[in-house]
């Protein structure tokens, strides 16, 4: 059974300058790896939404754009 699952989706294109984009398709079996790709795959994340999805819940565990930041505290499981 994979350790990958993570997910980044975006509403916008990801493309980073130093990652190919091959890197936003996969899925990540660690959640700080796939929060930081997440940030570094749209050139302004503050203007444009980017997620890490956790597959196996759906549970979005990092949120930035214009939804703001990640999800309310209490709604993010610890699935550390």
């Amino acid at each position: 059974m994979s350790n990958a699952c993570y997910r980044i989706e975006s509403n916008q294109p990801l493309m980073g300058r130093l990652l190919p984009p091959s890197a936003f398709v996969r899925l990540y079996g660690d959640r700080a790896m796939a929060i930081a790709l997440a940030v570094k795959g749209v050139l302004d994340p503050t203007r444009y939404e980017v997620r890490v999805v956790h597959v196996p819940t759906g549970k979005v565990v990092f949120r930035t754009g214009k939804m703001g930041g990640p999800p309310p505290v209490g709604q993010v499981p610890d699935l550390e």
